[in-house]
């Protein structure tokens, strides 16, 4: 245990175990798809990355797993999500990767004008450890609140979306094997537990979301 809460840190174990089984569903599903396109390997390195990533965030110290080249990475990833579909129908399916990508891209940030201040420092000096001349601390505490709102409000609209996401995947009747006719409900018989694994990610992502880290 960390110098953290344990119930935090409990928390954290259970996602841990979550996202390295959707990592090792991935890896599997890959093994088992040889013949697979080349837009469908990327889609598959890009899941098993971010689970991977996901699994360790709560117990990494800091990079490589947050900060700028992460943010880019993951930002990437959910631009190939958006960019790559060909038509609607399999736009609305990449959807939900593509905002659980930009998801960990939030998270991984790094906030505007953060800084390292002790927690004993005072006002004045958290002041000056952001470079700010002490006339501009009432301004800076506006914008700093301005930024905390928008941030704010980024975050819930990540974490409903994606609370709904899950709903809708891990409610999901199973694809019939044997009687697939069309394309997409053949794609869902090649991987019959793809929803529950999807919905898996985006419930996981969401309590991540919410939690400190």
């Amino acid at each position: 245990m960390s110098d953290r809460m344990p119930a935090l840190d409990a928390v954290h174990g259970i996602l841990t175990l979550l996202f390295a089984a959707v990592a090792l569903h991935v890896l599997w599903h890959a093994v088992r798809s040889p013949g697979a396109g080349r837009r469908a390997r990327v889609d598959l390195v890009l899941h098993c990355a971010m689970a991977a990533a996901m699994a360790a965030m709560p117990w990494s110290p800091g990079l490589p797993l947050t900060g700028r080249a992460a943010t880019v990475f993951f930002t990437a990833a959910a631009l190939w999500f958006l960019l790559t579909p060909r038509r609607a129908a399999v736009f609305a399916d990449r959807l939900t990767p593509a905002v659980g990508m930009a998801a960990m891209a939030w998270m991984s940030r790094t906030p505007p004008g953060a800084v390292s201040v002790s927690a004993s420092a005072s006002p004045q000096e958290a002041v000056a450890a952001a470079g700010l001349p002490a006339a501009h601390h009432t301004t800076a505490h506006g914008h700093a609140g301005d930024a905390s709102t928008a941030a704010t409000l980024v975050t819930v609209v990540l974490t409903v979306y994606l609370l709904g996401c899950a709903l809708r995947s891990l409610t999901r009747p199973m694809p019939a094997l044997r009687t697939a006719t069309d394309p997409a409900h053949r794609a869902a018989a090649t991987d019959p537990y793809g929803y529950v694994r999807d919905g898996a990610m985006a419930l996981g992502t969401a309590v991540m979301l919410l939690l400190p880290h």
